[in-house]
């Protein structure tokens, strides 16, 4: 260890060199530093350094010293010492530089361990003030940070040619992509728009509109094994959710090839399914420890962990405060903000977008061919706050300068990096299913049977929001009891949050309901294989006719014994051929305000794995472009109705890309394709 810890501060040594931006980007640290120091020992008890100046300067001047030879021996020890040392080293590496830094320097009457860590605290606390003052958001300062270390370690590395970067926006649909563009939330993207180097185009997702469909289309162009965020397994006899990386590992079985996109060498960051990457960092089908320079830097870092923690109190603050605000305003439709979505926007929109962008800026520099990416901070804020409401464009401007920092990383790096940007789903706006019903679809569903009262497996708590948490849990289980510890301090479960832990159905229930936003199966489980229309008709006389006539359900699907599909409306239904053809019909089209998609968008619904034996979904009001969704949110997707289904890909203006319609499966090929021109990818060998 210590003769490996001397090799790499004599690499830093020799590869440094002095430039205009290296001079002012040490003294705004400097500067900083000192006085976030001052501020910090002045609030201590005691006078061991008391109001000399030049004292807290020096102690400034020495943790910069010490910092920049002891990170790097911070950074190995974290990568070495696995989940444990890399929450250690996050939470203890600025008090042990400050400690050292104390006492070396003569003429300081020694501190306490507890005062030191006080203090090293205090001072990344006062410094990401001051950042957030003198930046108007602490972000420049941490890419300043990752940016450094990108370049050094992009000296060591003779790789070059071309590279390709995949961004994924979770949730954010073509409209409010054009609608954040005109609106200034998206400066770079618009940049790129306008000055014709990237094009905007829209890719219809289909039924289900959900993360793990998108991301199994993109990664894997598969668009069958998926039906929805939460289904059930009748083969199995077990709920299915795309939260719990044991389920998602098993989808991940079934729908690998073992050339996915990212099959040549890439690397997959925060996503569903790896993409048959070799490098996995944070996704969710292999949630481990993300063994990893950039994770162990990030962790080691004056701008990086630490800093995170601080901005994460301070955006669940602001979460409380533009919750409170909705209230007062009487905003609507709304959902209830509080209990764990505070923590869990603190947690994703902060601490997991900055180890993102630390992670990709370290793989963009040592030269990884193809890196796809999941930043989830749009779709989680506007989950709660709904898709077009301030909050959630801010979350845009957020992702707007990563992007930004991505293309400053590409330009200093020996990859000659392309970036594109693509969405998995949309989102669309509008009340819940229990706001208006005064009860959820399950507790409905059995009534309309005439089921008993039970404890509902099936209720409408959010699953998709613990997604992110659960990846950064069962990669680092010290992180896991942390969390674990704080989720159950504002009561995990209780309204509108969701829990991480989602009980299975008991096995007597003769009725399985499973919602997925604004998407919803239900499941006969006893009858193997699909259940027909008449079959469902014979043992619940009223459930598909009461479901159709709810105000609040707007289709009902349901196979005939003869194959067939049917969609059941308020106002009529119609009978489906395989070809989407009409068969057979009464009363008004009920796929009419669906667009011009929605008839074979309900065919490969009701044509994927272990879809429910009747798919519902929310009404939705044309009038006001609002959907009713199962679960508690107000922005949703999953079903049909409204932007959900209308995800977008912003790509360079040279590529190769049809003019006609695309979805999932063409969007994957495009991107398979590009990395062929690329020279970045080998021959396919699929079956």
């Amino acid at each position: 260890m210590r003769r490996r810890y001397g090799a790499v501060v004599v690499r830093r040594l020799r590869r440094w060199t002095p430039s205009g931006r290296w001079f002012v980007g040490v003294v705004r640290l400097f500067m900083t530093s000192a006085a976030a120091l001052a501020v910090s020992l002045w609030l201590l008890p005691g006078e061991q350094i008391g109001n000399d100046a030049l004292a807290v300067l020096s102690v400034a001047a020495l943790v910069l010293a010490v910092g920049a030879l002891l990170r790097p021996f911070l950074t190995q020890l974290a990568v070495f010492t696995g989940p444990l040392g890399l929450l250690l080293v996050g939470l203890l590496a600025d008090s042990v530089i400050l400690g050292i830094a104390l006492a070396v320097l003569p003429g300081v009457d020694p501190f306490g361990v507890s005062e030191i860590v006080l203090a090293a605290w205090g001072a990344v606390v006062v410094a990401a003030v001051l950042n957030w003052f003198f930046d108007s958001s602490s972000d420049e300062a941490f890419f300043n940070q990752v940016l450094g270390r990108a370049l050094r370690r992009g000296r060591g590395s003779d790789v070059r040619g071309p590279g390709l970067v995949i961004v994924q926006l979770d949730g954010v649909g073509v409209d409010t992509l054009r609608h954040a563009v005109t609106a200034g939330s998206a400066p770079t993207i618009g940049r790129w728009l306008r000055s014709g180097g990237h094009r905007l185009r829209t890719w219809h997702t289909g039924v289900p509109a959900t993360t793990p469909a998108g991301q199994a289309a993109l990664l894997h162009g598969d668009t069958h094994h998926v039906p929805a965020f939460r289904w059930f397994d009748k083969e199995r006899g077990r709920t299915v959710v795309s939260s719990r990386p044991d389920d998602v590992a098993l989808v991940q079985q079934r729908i690998s090839d073992g050339r996915g996109l990212l099959a040549d060498g890439g690397v997959s960051i925060s996503n569903q399914y790896s993409g048959d990457a070799p490098v996995r960092l944070l996704t969710m089908s292999a949630a481990r420890v993300p063994r990893d320079r950039g994770a162990a830097a990030f962790m080691a870092t004056s701008a990086g962990f630490a800093r995170s923690l601080v901005l994460m109190v301070g955006q669940m603050i602001t979460e409380v405060h533009q919750a409170r605000r909705q209230r007062r305003r009487d905003v609507v439709p709304r959902v209830a903000r509080g209990g764990n979505f505070v923590l869990l926007r603190g947690l994703t929109t902060v601490v997991l977008r900055d180890l993102n962008v630390a992670l990709v800026a370290e793989h963009m520099a040592i030269g990884a061919p193809v890196i796809f990416v999941d930043f989830v901070d749009f779709d989680e804020v506007a989950h709660h706050a709904g898709p077009a409401r301030p909050e959630s464009l801010r979350a845009i401007e957020g992702l707007d300068r990563v992007l930004e920092f991505f293309a400053e990383v590409a330009e200093d790096t020996g990859r000659d990096y392309e970036i594109a940007v693509v969405s998995d789903h949309g989102q669309s706006q509008g009340p819940t299913f229990r706001q208006l019903s005064g009860a959820t679809l399950a507790e409905v569903v059995d009534a309309l049977a005439a089921l008993p009262a039970r404890a509902a497996h099936h209720d409408d708590r959010p699953a998709e929001t613990w997604g992110p948490a659960n990846v950064l849990t069962e990669a680092a289980p010290g992180a896991s009891r942390l969390i674990g510890a704080a989720t159950r301090t504002v009561a995990v479960g209780s309204g509108g949050s969701g829990s991480p832990e989602e009980p299975e159905p008991d096995e007597s229930d003769p009725l399985v309901v499973m919602a997925s936003g604004s998407l919803a199966q239900v499941y006969l489980r006893d009858v193997p294989g699909v259940a027909s229309r008449e079959l469902i008709d014979e043992r619940y006389p009223m459930l598909v006719t009461g479901l159709v006539r709810h105000p609040h359900i707007g289709l009902v699907l349901t196979r005939t014994a003869e194959g067939r599909l049917r969609v059941d409306g308020a106002d009529g239904w119609r009978s489906l051929d395989a070809a989407g053809g009409v068969v057979d019909g009464e009363g008004t089209d009920p796929l009419l305000d669906y667009g011009p998609f929605a008839a074979g968008d309900v065919l490969d619904a009701a044509g994927r794995a272990h879809a429910g034996d009747l798919i519902v979904m929310g009404r939705y009001d044309a009038r006001l472009d609002e959907v009713v969704a199962f679960e508690e949110l107000v922005g949703s997707h999953g079903g049909l109705g409204g932007g959900q289904t209308e995800a977008m890909l912003v790509h360079p203006a040279d590529w190769d890309v049809p003019e006609t319609a695309l979805d999932g499966r063409a969007v994957h090929e495009v991107l398979v394709g590009r990395l062929h021109q690329l020279g970045l990818r080998t021959e396919d060998r699929r079956e």
